[in-house]
């Protein structure tokens, strides 16, 4: 134990507890104790106490209660050890000594943090002068301004093989240092030692104090090996054990913003810049203990938002496994799930503060992820088959450690089972002797209705007896889909691809102008565009790009225009830019139609499948929806087929 009983005893008696509050909180004498506003809640009358000669303070308002240490961890978001740190030093008392063993290795340490700066700063020197060009480029491409490269101190490594060597070298470090802080590749079969780190943009990682002890290079080479590369484990740094971003996150925390934990270093920095200061990314892996323990020691309930594709439920999937042995009363998770094919950067750009709120402010609880996971693999129509399900759902509850937790959650999926094999109240039974076989077809995510896991009743419906029917959201695929979910503040990528292409080719408007007008446009914004295109189309000559531009500005879109144009994050869907060949801009717009009909009309079908399904629980209405759900995964796959044109085309493609 680094700090004794004895002196911690010292610094309670050197510093009054009314002292060290009173720094924060304007006390008045009353009686033998002081009163005033709580400083953790807001308050017209006072309701926080301290006394001097019990030695704590008591907020009757929030229930906090602790002594000179705990109240300025709970003011000023700091650890225990910090919190004494900090308190010695107002106290001027020294901190005891240590061992000769300890003191070595915070002296090397600070060595190391000396050395970790100064290669953050020529980082940060390389991609402000002119071999950092294109670093900048990249930055730009990304949306990253001047001033956001310098608050999370971005940088750029150059292609040369000893830069930071040589470098380092001149202010007397050593090559033995640099190895071990990670910044040179060495080994027996290397006779010279070099950077690490070549032509990359450089992310450096903090610690809580918001000292650089690693570095994140995004290559910008696509043979290059791998595209980002981390530091490897060093004295000062452990991947497992710290997040992106920590410390900035940490004092947001502290002032209230939410915990959000993305999948990578833009997508923080785009949250960051976005208003979201409380984001946060594990580093290059998947959440492990140690992260999930530093995330919980800013919140409670940390929101999680990963991509939505398979790899980000994946994701989400292994922090359920990760957190279910460690989850207490009052310490979960909560999953967003972020629109398909966007992650936090590109729904940043296309759909700003208000498409991330909205999204964050639709996370499920932990319990529904869950229930979704065990119930999304396929049917359930044998009683062997709902024997496999109960069985899981039993061995994954097993695994939460505290008694109390555990109970509630056996009760509430022992609910939802229930449930979830009952027959609709009122639906009309399967007849016949081979229906009769097919016991309760897969309802699977009848739990994704709300939070709670059972889904409203549908008023005015009714089956035998009067009872009324339940409209069963059967699909997480429509749960989650920006039609269902409402999530008008995207720009859904192909609706802006479509409305670039009549931007950058302006004949496709007298060629196509029925094909355009026919289209369902699912966000607000994409369809007023559209109907302004065909009004210019229709009273004005036939326009170029730039007097389309000009025709669409008068009438106030040019603020929508930029915007949607920001949507479109990578270039390779060649019919869509402006220079690209009349062949391929018919091809890629008929793909682009194509699929955007297709698509609204299977989201159509799958919701009249589900009501269906819930009103009449029959087999062929669970057939028609199993069908409609295949081709919804097989349009899925086909989605990749407008990319790449520039290939096929003989063009080289392009790419941010």
């Amino acid at each position: 134990m680094r700090f004794t009983p004895q002196f911690l005893d010292e610094l309670r008696a050197r510093l009054p507890v009314s002292e060290v509050v009173g720094r924060r909180v304007k006390l008045k004498k009353q009686g033998r104790e002081f009163v005033g506003l709580s400083p953790f809640n807001k308050e017209k009358s006072p309701s926080f106490t301290v006394n001097d000669t019990k030695g704590f303070f008591h907020d009757f308002s929030s229930g906090k209660h602790g002594d000179i240490f705990g109240f300025v961890m709970e003011t000023e978001g700091l650890s225990f050890p910090e919190a004494v740190e900090r308190l010695a030093q107002q106290a001027g008392v020294p901190l005891p000594k240590v061992s000769s063993e300890d003191v070595a290795r915070d002296e090397r340490r600070k060595t190391l943090h000396d050395v970790m700066e100064l290669a953050a700063k020529f980082y940060e020197a390389t991609l402000a002068a002119r071999a950092g060009a294109k670093g900048r480029g990249y930055l730009a491409d990304r949306g990253l301004d001047p001033s956001t490269q310098l608050k999370f101190r971005l940088g750029y490594a150059s292609s040369e093989r000893f830069a930071l060597k040589e470098h380092l070298g001149t202010h007397g470090v050593s090559t033995e240092d640099m190895i071990e802080a990670g910044l040179l590749v060495s080994g027996g079969d290397i006779p010279v030692p070099f950077d690490r780190f070549r032509d990359r943009v450089m992310f450096p990682i903090t610690d809580l104090r918001s000292r650089v002890i690693a570095f994140g290079g995004r290559a910008l080479e696509k043979e290059a090996q791998a595209k980002y590369l981390n530091s490897p484990e060093t004295p000062l740094f452990h991947k497992g054990a710290t997040l992106y971003n920590l410390a900035g996150a940490r004092q947001a925390a502290h002032e209230g913003a939410q915990i959000i934990v993305v999948e990578g270093y833009v997508d923080v920095i785009a949250m960051v810049t976005a208003g979201f200061p409380a984001a946060v990314a594990p580093l290059g892996t998947a959440l492990t203990e140690d992260q999930l323990a530093l995330i919980w020691k800013m919140a409670d309930e940390p929101v999680l938002c990963f991509d939505g594709d398979k790899a980000g439920k994946r994701a989400a999937y292994r922090a359920i496994d990760i957190s279910l042995p460690k989850i207490a009363p009052g310490k979960s998770l909560k999953f967003a799930t972020l629109p398909e094919g966007q992650d936090p950067d590109d729904l940043v750009r296309s759909g700003g503060r208000e498409a991330v709120a909205e999204v964050i402010a639709g996370a499920r609880p932990m319990g529904q992820m869950l229930w979704m996971r065990e119930t999304e693999g396929g049917g359930f129509d044998t009683p062997e088959r709902r024997a496999a399900l109960e069985a899981r759902i039993s061995e994954v509850t097993a695994a939460i450690g505290d008694d109390s937790v555990r109970k509630y959650y056996r009760q509430d999926f022992s609910a939802r089972l229930r449930q979830f094999f009952e027959p609709a109240a009122g639906a009309q039974r399967p007849r016949g002797e081979w229906q009769n076989r097919q016991l309760n077809p897969d309802w699977k995510n009848r739990g994704a209705r709300n939070e709670s896991g059972f889904g409203p009743r549908s008023p005015g419906r009714s089956g035998t007896g009067g009872k009324s029917m339940p409209y069963v959201v059967v699909s997480q695929q429509l749960a989650t889909s920006s039609v269902h979910r409402g999530h008008r503040t995207v720009v859904p990528r192909r609706e802006a691809l479509i409305l670039q292409s009549v931007l950058h080719h302006p004949w496709l408007l007298h060629d196509h102008l029925e094909e355009l007008a026919s289209l369902e446009f699912r966000h607000a914004d994409a369809e007023r565009m559209k109907g302004a295109l065909i009004d210019i189309m229709a009273h004005e000559a036939p326009p170029d790009t730039a007097a389309l531009r000009a025709a669409l500005a008068t009438r106030g879109f040019a603020e929508i225009v930029d915007r949607f144009e920001r949507t479109i994050t990578t270039n390779s869907v060649w019919g869509a830019l402006a220079d690209a060949a009349p062949e391929d801009v018919l091809v890629t717009w008929q793909q682009l139609v194509a699929l955007h009909r297709q698509w609204h009309s299977l989201l159509k079908e799958l919701k009249d499948a589900e009501t269906a399904l819930g009103q009449d629980n029959t087999e062929a209405n669970y057939s028609w929806l199993r069908d409609v759900k295949a081709r919804l995964s097989v349009m899925d796959g086909t989605e990749a087929l407008i990319e790449g044109f520039g290939v096929s085309s003989g063009r080289p493609a392009r790419s941010i």
